[in-house]
């Protein structure tokens, strides 16, 4: 929860105080947050809102502020929610499983349901990504292996010659 400490939307940079951070706290920060950092970037929010409108659409300043501040509050009530979750399972990271609970909880099964597919598909991408990933390494150093061995070893005219079928294992002919 934030609080709007000096209480005008309208200066120049707002500050809120973050709840749940004591008087006495030493380690530095006051427990005070700028409005800019609590807030998702202005443009990104109207580029966002642009995608759905016709291209000749105007959208005015205040309509992406208005938007700017729902989206913000949006994403911090159901972070909060996964948050406290992680908490009372004494885990420090929320990952993606724990938004889509937060959201079913909070009553967004609309949403929740196709994020959780969202996130599976991008999962099975990212495994897919490391696969080929670790494949290309793999090629890599077979292909440096390669380099490294000299064609011809001796005056005897021996080759090792690499079967790449089997990995990087050479034999001599």
């Amino acid at each position: 929860m934030v609080d709007n400490i000096d209480g005008s939307p309208d200066s120049e940079v707002n500050r809120y105080k973050i709840a749940g951070v004591s008087e006495n706290n030493t380690s530095g920060d006051d427990g005070y947050i700028k409005e800019q950092d609590r807030l998702l970037p202005i443009a990104n929010v109207g580029r966002i809102m642009k995608q759905i409108l016709p291209p000749n659409a105007k959208i005015s300043k205040e309509a992406k502020e208005t938007m700017q501040e729902c989206v913000s509050e949006f994403i911090s009530f159901v972070t909060g929610e996964a948050s406290d979750k992680c908490h009372k399972e004494k885990r420090k990271t929320v990952n993606g499983d724990d938004i889509c609970w937060a959201l079913g909880t909070l009553g967004f099964d609309d949403y929740a349901e196709p994020l959780k597919r969202y996130l599976h598909r991008y999962r099975e991408l990212e495994g897919e990504k490391a696969n080929q990933n670790k494949t290309t390494n793999i090629e890599d150093k077979d292909d440096q292996t390669t380099r490294k061995q000299p064609i011809v070893s001796t005056p005897d005219l021996k080759f090792n010659v690499i079967d790449k079928s089997y990995g990087s294992i050479s034999r001599p002919f």
